[in-house]
């Protein structure tokens, strides 16, 4: 009869455990949604963004929305629900300065003189038809700009008490932010590291 109720137990234990999923984890999410607002704060919304904004219906029907949050089977049950700091006095420091940066960086862009690469920072690509001084801007700005751009991942990963595995995750988050970000014409580097115009 005792091995029984144990083998009862074990197997009730096993039931619940399945029915409920713990998830600790990345917060991608989470890091995407504040990438995203630093961009936009460094550069501006892009006409991409305007016009998603423009084409949002202002109101749902009661019923869409709760149809939306309707889900049959269990749901996940996550152990810890992670608020991202993204406004400590460091990030907030180097977030001004690549938003100070980004009307100088701006032309380069246009030209097609740098792009954005697919780890989060900025490259040098043709400088053939730059002048002296411009060239000399190009390198200082791209390599002010990369160093804040890696000091502001850092950042957000001690600011978050997360490990150093995740920076190269919070590295390709930034780098679909700025891509997204980017006008029509600038250089974009893709996942599979091949460069075109937007």
């Amino acid at each position: 009869m005792n091995s029984i109720l144990k083998k009862m137990g074990v197997v009730l234990i096993f039931m619940v455990a399945a029915c409920v999923t713990v998830n600790i984890y990345f917060p991608a999410a989470a890091i995407q949604k504040a990438a995203d607002e630093i961009v936009e704060d460094v550069r501006g919304k892009s006409e991409k963004q305007k016009e998603k904004e423009q084409q949002k219906p202002d109101k749902q029907s009661w019923l869409l929305k709760e149809m939306q949050n309707f889900r049959l089977g269990p749901c996940d049950a996550y152990a810890q629900q992670i608020d991202i700091e993204v406004s400590t006095p460091a990030i907030r420091n180097l977030r001004q300065n690549m938003k100070n940066r980004f009307p100088q960086l701006k032309m380069f862009f246009d030209k097609g003189s740098t792009g954005e690469n697919n780890s989060g920072f900025l490259e040098v690509r043709n400088i053939t038809n730059l002048n002296l001084k411009e060239k000399s801007d190009i390198s200082r700005l791209v390599g002010e700009e990369n160093a804040d751009r890696k000091t502001l991942y850092e950042e957000i990963m001690k600011a978050n008490k997360l490990g150093p595995e995740s920076l190269p995750k919070i590295q390709k988050i930034f780098a679909n932010s700025w891509r997204n970000n980017s006008e029509s014409g600038w250089l974009i580097q893709n996942d599979s590291g091949i460069w075109q115009k937007k």
